[in-house]
């Protein structure tokens, strides 16, 4: 079981259930990629496509934000309540030991 992350809001009022797919940790890792480790003890690679960076996605291009990735109810999060479906990651990085945001 994991129990560190880069950065973890302690935002639970009650029990957050373990689904396997809930993060743990996740850190940035150069070129717009993080790594995340889910709950169950898989390890992956989400990587963001220069192109993917538009829309509510555009203030990630902004590398100093992009650091500022932290884990709220066990969802990868930035400010502004921007964050990404980690049921969704888990299953591809299950698959392809990656999720490519494209």
């Amino acid at each position: 079981m994991c129990k560190e992350s880069i950065s973890e809001k302690n935002t639970s009022i009650g029990v957050i259930p373990q689904v396997p797919w809930r993060i743990c940790k996740v850190y940035p890792m150069p070129d717009y990629c993080l790594h995340v480790r889910f709950v169950d003890g898989l390890e992956g690679i989400v990587k963001f496509l220069p192109e993917h960076l538009t829309g509510i996605f555009v203030a990630l291009k902004d590398r100093v934000f992009f650091e500022k990735v932290y884990l709220e109810y066990g969802a990868v999060t930035w400010p502004g309540e921007l964050d990404l479906a980690p049921d969704a990651m888990y299953e591809e990085i299950k698959k392809n030991g990656e999720w490519v945001l494209a």
